[in-house]
């Protein structure tokens, strides 16, 4: 009988990967920055029985379904929106994500993202490479304060209360709004649990760290973005499709809410003359609220690790159970 057959759909670094190695005969998608094609997915996925998958694979029905040695898929990801989890659990395929390990960094890129927008540093050092600073100007590139605020928070997991400490850190006040309430967050980061309009009309700093499902499809629209403060600041590093980036642009432009930091898109990579990346008042990152060397090697070591759990037939670490 053959060593079971492993496919990674991006390329890793050796050193994390070389366990696999070891035990399975891997193959690995060469390119670091290219989506693995479809059609190639599709061939990998019907001959293996591990699949390591990265955000930007949709692993969907059609795939599952002709899938039939696969056991286990290890998403290098917290969220996996990406996975039909339903249909993988009913064909006997366990599904894991990596949770955890990436909290603490992704709550240190959504603030950074926040006061980076706040403060207009992006424009500020554009300013200064284009040679544009000719003197010290009292209201050159102001900004806005962030410490003594109110951040709204909406998804008070666990990266949102690691966002809500960092907020206590600039004496903040902090609302969040959750599909349920966080009695032990309430009490630890003295935070206050509102409705998602009453946060949207009170917050300075609105911040999305919510997973995307049907309830939060698009729940940031035209009418949640008329509720908030026209001096208000809205931060995305939850799921681009929660958002309606349309009814963003149009509040932006007719200055319903004075700027947006956003980490995540609708559809990405976002094209590069995409309406919201023409607006001097939108921070836009690459989807990196994780990336840290540090971070990003844990979570393929945790993905490496469900891989071997599962095809050895042990308990996974962190699987994921169907809704």
């Amino acid at each position: 009988m053959g060593r079971p057959y492993v496919f990674i759909t991006r390329k890793l670094p050796d050193d994390i990967v070389a366990p696999l190695y070891d035990k399975y005969d891997v193959n690995m998608w060469p390119h670091e920055h290219l989506a693995v094609p479809r059609d190639v997915l599709f061939k990998e996925a019907n001959q293996a029985e591990a699949l390591i998958t990265m955000l930007s694979d949709r692993i969907d029905e059609e795939l599952l379904k002709q899938s039939v040695k696969l056991r286990v898929i290890a998403n290098v990801a917290v969220g996996y929106d990406n996975i039909d989890v339903e249909t993988a659990t009913k064909r006997g395929i366990i599904v894991c994500n990596t949770p955890d390990v990436l909290t603490e960094t992704t709550a240190d890129l959504t603030f950074a993202l926040l006061l980076t927008t706040a403060r207009r540093l992006i424009e500020a050092a554009e300013f200064i490479k284009e040679g544009k600073w000719k003197s010290w100007s009292p209201l050159l590139l102001a900004g806005t304060d962030v410490h003594h605020k109110t951040i709204g928070i909406v998804g008070m997991g666990k990266i949102g209360q690691a966002v809500a400490q960092r907020a206590k850190g600039f004496h903040m006040r902090v609302l969040y709004y959750n599909r349920s309430r966080n009695i032990e967050a309430e009490r630890a980061l003295d935070a206050t649990y509102c409705s998602f309009d009453e946060l949207l009309e009170q917050a300075d700093f609105v911040v999305c760290l919510a997973p995307l499902t049907n309830e939060t499809y698009q729940l940031f629209n035209s009418r949640a973005f008329m509720k908030m403060k026209s001096s208000a600041i809205f931060i995305n590093v939850g799921r681009g499709a929660v958002v309606d980036e349309e009814a963003l642009y149009e509040a932006l432009i007719h200055e319903r809410i004075a700027g947006a930091g956003l980490d995540v898109f609708a559809q990405e990579p976002i094209r590069s003359d995409h309406p919201l990346l023409q607006l001097p008042n939108v921070v836009a990152l690459p989807h990196i609220g994780s990336a840290t060397k540090e971070t990003r090697y844990a979570m393929m070591q945790l993905c490496c690790r469900n891989v071997i759990a599962v095809l050895e037939g042990r308990k996974p670490y962190t699987a994921i159970q169907s809704q």
